[in-house]
């Protein structure tokens, strides 16, 4: 069985280190604070789909160290609320609203969003869970809460990156899965479940390569800083980290797990 492997701690705990900065930049071409396979990019794709203005509000699940969801609050001024398991990650997030005097039109909050989340009906006018929603256990329940948090024709966009289409061994699962909890389902479940707990799909689009693409760069970017890493995390860290970046790079590449973004409003 592969070993659990620390991936959020060392992320969020070095975030601000020169050393993190480095490996962010020379993974993504531009570094937006992110920590999993979203590009500035993509971002912008999702910012369209979205279409906040400044009187919205937009809760962020699983927020991370929230440098995403700031460019979010900067590039439509709508205010945003952030929410993460990590309290490293939340604490990274908090710091980075103050430098960027966001402090105003954001709030980050330390939440398992697993279960039943700390705000009333109708709270919000959408709702975005990137590269995380596979970390929730209960999907339905998950996106059941999400409704329930939106308001009348709330948006709602996510991404779902281990959605299985192919042949999967017990070991890529196990390696795969070994940064923490994960779902897996398969090609076909979100829309369903969707549809169960209210919600109409406006897009489905496959950002599989965009996946592989970043786990390929992300792995070789720490490659490239291993001796520096080794000292930051520890051999057996770094090394776990480095497997899970090349299966998940393998994966995505032959599709046999496919990431896919979604974009759909309340019925």
């Amino acid at each position: 069985m592969s070993k659990k492997v620390d991936h959020y701690g060392p992320q969020y705990s070095n975030f601000v280190t020169n050393l993190y900065k480095e490996i962010r930049q020379e993974t993504y071409g531009s570094d937006i604070g992110q920590n999993g396979w979203i590009t500035q990019e993509e971002q912008d794709l999702f910012i369209e789909w979205l279409s906040l203005d400044k009187e919205d509000v937009l809760l962020d699940v699983a927020c991370g160290s929230g440098g995403p969801t700031l460019r979010l609050a900067e590039r439509m001024g709508c205010f945003i609320t952030g929410v993460d398991i990590h309290e490293d990650g939340i604490k990274a997030a908090k710091k980075q609203a103050k430098e960027k005097d966001l402090t105003s039109q954001s709030k980050f909050m330390v939440i398992d969003a697993s279960g039943k989340l700390p705000f009333e009906n109708a709270s919000f006018d959408a709702v975005m869970c990137i590269d995380a929603i596979n970390h929730l256990p209960n999907r339905l329940q998950v996106l059941n809460e999400w409704n329930r948090v939106l308001k009348s024709n709330g948006k709602l966009l996510f991404t779902d990156p281990i959605t299985v289409t192919g042949s999967l061994s017990k070991e890529d699962i196990e390696i795969r899965s070994s940064i923490g909890y994960f779902l897996f389902v398969a090609d076909g479940v979100d829309e369903k479940l969707l549809s169960e707990s209210g919600f109409n799909i406006v897009h489905k689009v496959d950002r599989t390569e965009n996946m592989a693409q970043m786990a390929l760069k992300w792995r070789n970017a720490r490659a490239n800083k291993a001796d520096l890493l080794i000292k930051a995390e520890g051999k057996e860290v770094f090394e776990g980290q480095q497997q899970f970046f090349e299966v998940c790079a393998r994966l995505g590449a032959h599709k046999d797990l496919s990431r896919f973004a979604f974009y759909a409003t309340k019925k």
